[in-house]
């Protein structure tokens, strides 16, 4: 997305956006350049869940324990409301 000089390369952008996506150019010039890219699938992707990226969050953001006294309520599946 970006041209020689380290800008956006605006001429490869708009044919992308024109003529790639077949937006109308007021459609086009409302868009982010991020925007734009998250559309033609450029960009950050999210990685895969691996055993060791999973171990990586778990270690980051581990469960805490429920405080002593406090019963979590377990979900059956099944619901009745209340209001029949």
């Amino acid at each position: 997305m970006t041209g020689r000089a380290g800008g956006l390369d605006w001429a490869g952008l708009m044919r992308a956006g024109l003529q790639g996506l077949r937006l109308h150019p007021d459609q086009f010039w409302v868009l982010t350049p991020a925007e734009l890219g998250l559309m033609l699938g450029m960009g950050p992707t999210t990685p895969r869940m691996t055993r060791d990226r999973l171990a990586d969050l778990a270690a980051r953001y581990p469960d805490a324990p429920a405080p002593a006294g406090v019963v979590l309520a377990e979900t059956t599946g099944d619901h009745q409301d209340d209001h029949t």
